[in-house]
């Protein structure tokens, strides 16, 4: 059963004139008759197994079985490993611990060329669900003026809406030549 299912449920069972306050009465009525008749010392009506009136059970509300059934998560709580709420403060450093997830090079690449690889790698990281990337851009040291890609590198990032804090790597992972960034 899809949640459009019970939501037809939900309308047929609460729309008027049968809404929940006449839904309501009318079965606080049909258990005093029971009632009645059971003190007159009556046989329940027919239908009724026992001499009791029969304990009606409540009805649970669709939408709250539909949200126990499938369950909801909160787009503004990340969850840990351990399943409870994660603090920003232990997500920003489980985020700066994690190892880059895909790598770029962009060695040997004009400033046009260099931007379109980051354009295509940023969307396909994103489509993948990745976390944490690095860029590896070089030191510029065959630059005859400042480095070029580590500027590109840099524009790149604070233009683009999906790239959250970066830095540099360490010194293993090409120190100052490499920029690792977090995506949103």
């Amino acid at each position: 059963m899809d949640f459009g299912d019970i939501l037809g449920e939900w309308e047929r069972s609460t729309a008027k004139p049968y809404g929940k306050k006449r839904m309501a009465q009318e079965s606080r009525q049909e258990r005093q008759d029971q009632r009645d008749q059971l003190d007159r010392g009556e046989r329940p009506p027919s239908g009724t197994p026992s001499a009791k009136p029969a304990r009606e059970e409540p009805r649970a509300n669709p939408i709250d079985v539909w949200l126990r059934r499938n369950g909801v998560q909160d787009k503004d709580t990340v969850l840990g490993e351990s399943g409870e709420p994660e603090s920003p403060a232990d997500r920003r450093r489980r985020l700066h611990a994690l190892r880059p997830e895909a790598t770029l090079d962009l060695h040997g690449l004009t400033r046009d060329d260099a931007w379109a690889r980051l354009e295509a790698f940023f969307a396909d990281c994103r489509r993948r669900g990745l976390s944490k990337v690095l860029i590896i851009h070089g030191k510029g040291t065959h630059s005859e003026s400042d480095p070029v890609l580590k500027g590109v590198v840099r524009l790149f990032l604070e233009r683009n809406p999906h790239a959250g804090e970066s830095g540099h790597s360490t010194h293993g992972e090409g120190g100052s030549g490499s920029t690792w960034v977090i995506l949103k």
